[in-house]
């Protein structure tokens, strides 16, 4: 009850808020808090400015830090908001003011238990950049080397516990109200944001990140990452290495130093497609403050708090539903739905297939520079409720990445299209992982790991036997009966022995010369 009364006052502080921006709308589509709506209704003064997805992004601003993050997820979920909304979303600046930079070092020296001047010889107190989570202060080690020190904003993780607690209660009385909602997966979505935020207020993950990242790019001169400077990182605290260059939206300054927009488009396309498709691993907030030009044309990238994950699996579908829009092959786009479970087989493939034709088709006609495949996608996403499509979050901020690229993309280079510059990439991609060899190794590999699997299972069928025999373990006499009849009991034991047989088989062919 307590938490209940909690919570119902601060969601109306909420939509007093929202109403002032007029943006009560993300209240009003759940149809569970008409009270509290009316009284926000009643008790603000509105204010009409901008289309509504710039409202609720100022709702939300001024809301604080975990309603910044929340609008940021829901930039993501053009299913339930819509293109215009989630497009509007998807530009919500994570920035607030500066806290004094007093606190920083406090917190530097929390952190370490030493003073800020035994970690670097000069500090600047004014923060270069300060976001919802954290903020960013130019140093010098005591060593000499120019530096970027990220520091968690002070009280952060009680601040965010509390509004998290917040969306929850939110998610599970929209769900008991309407069950309906349940194929949007409104807590799965709030788990996920809390785990993205815990992973956030870590920033030694954040370091991890970033290491990882710059180890798949050991090799390649065109995309940088900042190294990191592990003696001064810690839970709240993150050095790395200064980055400095041009903003990768600025093409006046990039023409002016001498740079060709298209080939820097094309360096930062390639890596990000390296980074979806050879990796799986991808940098997911690539807005223009977190890319810089250096003076060699490559591409540097800060900010590593948000990344995202795909498995082979996921990267084979989604590259060939590019390719097969990018061709126009609508059955197959449609067909890789289906292979790849995002929708039950009991929908139909030919409509579907006429579904992704009237989706792509008034996109892929406009001119190639105007082509916006994250547009396409959200679209997708959200004419597939009608065939049962369930939210697909290893794809949401792939889509929520892909039109913020998009929009830095064509103020770099209006004339110019990432997807169709990288297409090659995606077709030699496809065509490795799609040959023989390939498909035999990835099977083997399967196999092997169904072999590492089989001793627990069959563990785990030797310990399930002796609980019948000892009695600890009672089964229903009809499955006594089931069992005693000979062929059918005899079934699990003739199945591992198969599967011992093909696992030997597969060692056998991976020892081959």
């Amino acid at each position: 009850m307590m938490r209940s009364l909690r919570n119902v006052a601060r969601l109306l502080r909420i939509a007093r808020i929202l109403a002032r921006h007029d943006a009560l709308f993300l209240l009003e589509r759940t149809d569970v808090v008409r009270g509290v709506v009316w009284a926000a209704r009643l008790l603000a003064h509105r204010s009409r400015q901008g289309r509504p997805g710039q409202r609720l992004a100022a709702a939300l601003e001024e809301a604080g830090p975990s309603f910044i993050k929340m609008g940021q997820a829901l930039s993501t979920r053009a299913d339930l908001m819509g293109d215009e909304i989630a497009a509007d979303l998807s530009a919500l600046q994570d920035s607030l003011p500066p806290f004094p930079g007093e606190l920083a070092r406090a917190a530097i020296e929390a952190e370490f238990g030493k003073p800020v001047d035994a970690l670097f010889r000069s500090f600047d107190d004014k923060a270069v950049a300060a976001a919802s989570i954290a903020q960013v202060h130019f140093a010098v080690t005591t060593d000499g080397r120019e530096v970027a020190v990220k520091v968690l904003r002070p009280g952060i993780e009680a601040k965010f516990a509390r509004d998290l607690d917040l969306f929850y209660w939110g998610a599970e009385l929209a769900l008991a109200a309407r069950p309906a909602l349940r194929r949007f997966k409104p807590v799965e979505s709030v788990r996920t944001l809390a785990d993205t935020v815990a992973l956030e207020m870590d920033l030694r993950y954040e370091a991890a990140a970033a290491s990882e990242l710059a180890e798949n790019f050991t090799d390649d001169p065109t995309f940088h990452v900042p190294s990191i400077d592990w003696a001064r990182t810690g839970r709240r605290v993150l050095t790395t290495a200064r980055v400095s260059g041009i903003p990768i939206d600025d093409r006046e300054a990039i023409l002016a130093a001498g740079h060709d927009p298209e080939v820097v488009l094309k360096n930062a396309g390639n890596a990000f497609f390296r980074q979806v498709f050879r990796d799986g691993f991808f940098h997911g907030d690539l807005h223009a403050g977190n890319l810089f030009v250096q003076t060699d044309g490559s591409i540097a990238a800060v900010d590593f708090g948000i990344m995202g994950r795909l498995d082979r699996p996921n990267r084979r579908h989604l590259a060939e539903l590019l390719l097969a829009f990018l061709t126009r092959d609508y059955r197959r786009a449609a067909e890789v739905h289906y292979e790849a479970g995002w929708i039950p087989p009991v929908s139909s493939v030919d409509a579907f297939t006429q579904a992704c034709r009237s989706i792509a088709e008034p996109i892929l006609d406009k001119p190639q520079n105007e082509i916006s495949m994250g547009r396409l996608l959200g679209q997708l996403f959200q004419v597939a409720e009608t065939f049962q499509m369930e939210a697909q979050p290893q794809l949401l901020l792939l889509q929520k990445t892909m039109l913020v690229g998009e929009g830095t993309a064509r103020r770099l280079s209006p004339d110019s299209n990432m997807w169709f510059m990288a297409r090659p990439l995606v077709e030699d991609w496809m065509a490795e992982l799609m040959a023989p060899d390939a498909r035999l190794r990835e099977t083997l590999g399967e196999l092997v790991k169904a072999g590492e699997r089989l001793p627990r299972v069959l563990d785990s069928i030797e310990r399930s036997i002796s609980m019948i025999a000892s009695g600890e373990l009672k089964l229903h006499p009809e499955t006594l009966h089931a069992l005693r009849g000979g062929t059918p009991g005899r079934l699990p034991l003739i199945a591992a022995w198969v599967a011992i047989a093909l696992l030997a088989g597969a060692l056998a062919f991976l020892s081959l010369p």
